[in-house]
């Protein structure tokens, strides 16, 4: 379990796939979305370091994704609880940005927390994820994101089972399963 765990963390940030980038890019083109259905694309870096970021016009994203998709991981939608596909999941994999493919969670991570959503106690990498605060709906809460597209996965709180402490709450359709 610890060396399938070390290798989606070395797939997930430290590797560079076989896709064109210009030196000192600063967003890279996506395969089509028939080509990530099964797939992982790991992170890419530019010459100073940092995460080459995925950028697409509003038309892009609404080609690429479904109605559901594009309003919960572009527009911060949420899905209803217990209607997502992958809340009830138990098969071991990775499950990636529905956007970018980008690695996100392990399935080893992954628990069931009640809430109808697919839930995750860590990310594989704090790198691949971004935060920002949400005080929508009278609640503070902290926005979980898609550090490479922005696309909106769900929300983190500090209530989930130990070793973090934190329950990575999901929306299904911000994310593709890919099988082990």
């Amino acid at each position: 379990m610890k060396l399938i765990s070390i290798f989606l963390m070395f797939l997930a940030c430290n590797t560079t796939p076989d896709l064109p980038v210009e030196k000192g890019a600063t967003n890279i083109e996506m395969p089509a979305t028939e080509m990530l259905a099964d797939t992982i694309v790991p992170a890419q870096y530019d010459a100073q370091g940092k995460l080459i970021k995925v950028v697409k016009s509003k038309e892009d994203w609404k080609k690429q994704l479904s109605a559901d998709a594009y309003r919960v991981l572009r527009e911060e939608g949420t899905e209803r609880a217990f209607t997502g596909k992958l809340w009830d999941n138990h098969e071991k994999g990775v499950y990636v940005c529905a956007g970018c493919g980008l690695p996100l969670f392990s399935s080893e991570t992954k628990f069931e927390s009640g809430t109808g959503w697919p839930s995750f106690y860590q990310p594989i990498s704090k790198e691949c994820i971004a935060g920002n605060e949400d005080s929508s709906y009278g609640m503070l809460r902290e926005e979980v994101e898609c550090a490479r597209c922005g696309g909106h996965q769900g929300h983190v709180f500090d209530d989930g089972p130990k070793p973090t402490g934190l329950r990575y709450c999901i929306n299904s359709v911000s994310l593709r399963f890919v099988k082990q």
